[in-house]
């Protein structure tokens, strides 16, 4: 990774005034941790497996106006009366990256795009840092196109609804991966329980096409938690690694 790349995504987590540790864990640690990864990935493997598919209540257009415009009208569950308006999604339509979030929040709401408040900087400084951008590589979207009363988290039937949404995005788009930024996103789009402690790490399958999934925080969590940032930085190493692979 370029070292102004990886210092402007230091300084936007507040890393350039951090003494990160050089050593490797010990082996016996190290083995610890491969098998706990090991572990939650047979967990959702197993969860994805046995759940049963979702009935099919409606016909979802194949092609980004028609679907666009059943998002843009959409009342299929509750959170239709809340809303300001739907938040589909931006950056290409061929993007080799594609980000899922959880749901939009007030200024999303309001503006009608995904991540454009303090969270939503922080992740184009973590993306910018790795050569990527919502105006040029990345899809960035969430499992839920109405925000939550309250900014709450989404709920079943909700993310359900909205699922063949998300669906069809992922198939027009076909990312090479698709990155879960926090617990809920992880949770919905996995349909597991754990937390997200024991989702990062792996890499998950999602759909059909069984298109690679890799965890990690939210910025807004970042935001609050400081001392998870060092380990966001491994996450997105790992990002750009795995993308290098796959370009």
């Amino acid at each position: 990774m370029e070292p102004v790349r990886r210092k402007r995504y230091l300084k936007a987590l507040g890393l350039d005034t951090w003494r990160l540790r050089a050593e490797s864990p010990s082996p016996a640690v190290a083995e610890r941790g491969e098998a706990a990864a090991v572990t939650a990935a047979a967990h959702v493997r197993a969860v994805m497996a046995s759940a049963a598919p979702a009935p099919v209540v409606r016909e979802v257009p194949a092609d980004w106006a028609g679907l666009r415009a059943m998002v843009r009208d959409c009342q299929a569950c509750k959170l239709c009366a809340t809303r300001t308006q739907t938040v589909f999604g931006v950056g290409p339509e061929n993007a080799p990256l594609m980000i899922v979030g959880e749901g939009p929040g007030a200024d999303e709401d309001a503006q009608g795009e995904p991540f454009v408040g303090r969270a939503g900087k922080l992740l184009d400084e973590m993306l910018r840092s790795i050569g990527r951008s919502r105006h040029e590589n990345v899809f960035i979207a969430n499992v839920v196109k109405c925000r939550p009363p309250g900014n709450r988290d989404p709920e079943a039937d909700e993310v359900e609804a909205c699922r063949p949404y998300l669906d069809r995005q992922i198939e027009l788009v076909k990312p090479r991966l698709i990155v879960a930024l926090g617990r809920v996103a992880a949770q919905r789009l996995l349909g597991t329980d754990l937390p997200l402690s024991r989702l990062r790490g792996p890499m998950y399958r999602y759909g059909p096409q069984q298109t690679p999934v890799f965890v990690t925080y939210h910025p807004a969590y970042l935001l609050r938690s400081p001392r998870e940032k060092a380990k966001s930085w491994e996450d997105l190493k790992q990002i750009h690694r795995y993308m290098a692979t796959v370009s």
